[in-house]
């Protein structure tokens, strides 16, 4: 089991299952969601997902055509994503977990579009837009 919650404390959850497909995504819409360089997320199944505090505190912006990004409306962390085209699993950044998730992000997307003043210095794979599902 893997807990997570915001920043305020308000909002909790929890995980019953494996993460899967864990990046850096390096988009301009995940560097202003998270105010950073990157976002650093991975894949949950739906089912696996449950909120256990404060699930009405949880506001959803969507930043592209069917892409649901949930945050506290309280103190604006972000919680996870939702899909319309793939409603079975949501997209959960590793910064808001509570536990260690076990899992490290395996590669970079979305390369092309990162933050001039930051230099990626791991030797991770690098992807200049998002590759097929079967990544390293």
């Amino acid at each position: 089991m893997l807990r997570g919650s915001c920043l305020c404390g308000g909002v909790r959850y929890e995980i019953s299952g494996p993460l899967s497909y864990p990046l850096n995504c390096h988009c301009s819409m995940c560097r202003k969601a998270h105010g950073a360089a990157f976002r650093s997320r991975a894949r949950v199944k739906a089912d696996d997902f449950r909120w256990t505090q404060g699930a009405e505190l949880v506001t959803y912006y969507e930043s592209s055509p069917g892409n649901h990004r949930g945050f506290c409306r309280v103190c604006g962390s972000p919680l996870l994503s939702r899909f319309d085209h793939d409603p079975k699993f949501y997209g959960l950044p590793l910064g808001a977990l509570d536990d260690d998730p076990g899992i490290k992000p395996g590669f970079h997307v979305f390369v092309a579009y990162k933050a001039p003043w930051y230099d990626i210095t791991d030797e991770l794979p690098q992807f200049a837009e998002l590759p097929p599902r079967k990544a390293p």
